[in-house]
């Protein structure tokens, strides 16, 4: 007989030794940095939740950049192996003692907790977010991660608003396609960099009131034409290094460039004097975690979020679909910049 295994923490949400009577399930882990080929589809078990412990059967996962950053190290986990992916939808199946947010039945997602490439999981309780039946596990395994990370940015880094002209990167990417709608929702114009006409049209169709084909144009020399010289208030930058300094050009004198995300890799260290030289300028790097640390503060952003959704004024694009066990390729055609909108990975629940 093997031993009660000690109840999961930390990173280790599932586990392959397969303790007496325990039921089988199978995810993705990953057993040292890498490429997508390190992305390995085992079978292995999950225990019962312990006290503040929910266990959850998803039935979608999300696919965001910050996987990437995960699998490669750029972001590196406490230690090996370690089950990738932090945005999921599912329900309830068990819960722990003590847990009152969450009851086994109940629709939930989350966003933000490593460990999602699995077809179930233990997660703490106090992470979940009860899901209205209107929200089908697709949309919300699409919206959670990038959906509160455009209202933080857009609400509280900045207070976009009517009057605000903004440059975003990405316009047609997951999260750009979702601040595309809020921002025109909140009144702002939205000029928005994209790769190719393809993707300037479908940033167009979902809010963005100029596009800039950064591949055959010079991004910050067009936001000087568009905007007759006046530039932005505020600069949202998930690309990182390849966007640095020119998103500094792009700026009023007192602008705040806003970096989210390194989808080209880190932002490479800077004399701060720059920010000065070029008008006075903010800049802040800021995480969702840390925006939704307080559970009240995490309820109240993905509140936001689903009121946008349940109102029709945010329509979630998921535009990819794979079945979790081929979440390789999905990271695939996500660094090479093939997807738009969501990406959602689907279990066999």
């Amino acid at each position: 007989m093997i031993p009660h295994a000690k109840r999961i923490t930390g990173y280790k949400y599932w586990h392959s030794v397969i303790e007496e009577g325990a039921k089988m399930t199978r995810g993705i882990r990953v057993h040292a940095y890498g490429g997508p080929e390190v992305l390995k589809w085992e079978a292995g078990a999950v225990g019962e939740p312990g006290p503040g412990q929910a266990k959850i059967r998803h039935h979608a996962v999300g696919l965001n950049y910050i996987d990437i950053y995960h699998r490669t190290g750029l972001y590196p986990q406490p230690g090996f192996p370690f089950t990738p992916g932090t945005e999921g939808a599912g329900e309830v199946i068990a819960v722990g003692e003590g847990v009152s947010e969450v009851k086994p039945g109940d629709r939930v997602a989350y966003a933000g907790v490593i460990g999602a490439y699995a077809e179930e999981r233990l997660i703490p309780a106090h992470r979940l977010v009860k899901l209205p039946d209107a929200i089908s596990y697709e949309t919300a395994a699409a919206m959670m991660l990038q959906g509160m990370t455009v209202e933080y940015l857009l609400n509280r880094t900045y207070r976009v608003g009517p009057g605000t002209v903004m440059l975003l990167h990405a316009a047609a990417g997951g999260t750009g396609l979702i601040a595309c709608q809020w921002a025109k929702h909140l009144g702002a114009t939205v000029i928005g960099t994209v790769s190719s006409e393809e993707k300037a049209d479908l940033a167009r169709a979902h809010g963005c009131t100029h596009t800039i084909i950064y591949t055959r144009e010079d991004f910050a020399e067009r936001v000087r034409d568009i905007t007759g010289g006046a530039l932005c208030d505020v600069v949202y930058d998930s690309i990182g290094k390849d966007t640095f300094p020119k998103s500094l050009d792009c700026l009023k004198p007192r602008g705040l460039w806003v970096s989210f995300g390194n989808a080209s890799g880190p932002v490479p260290p800077f004399d701060i004097g720059i920010l000065s030289a070029k008008g006075s300028l903010f800049a802040t790097r800021p995480t969702l975690a840390t925006y939704i640390a307080a559970r009240e503060d995490l309820l109240a952003s993905a509140s936001a979020v689903m009121d946008l959704v349940l109102s029709g004024a945010l329509k979630i694009a998921v535009n990819q679909t794979y079945p979790l066990r081929e979440v390789a390729q999905a990271h695939r055609d996500l660094e090479a910049r093939k997807t738009t909108g969501s990406t959602v990975l689907l279990t066999a629940a």
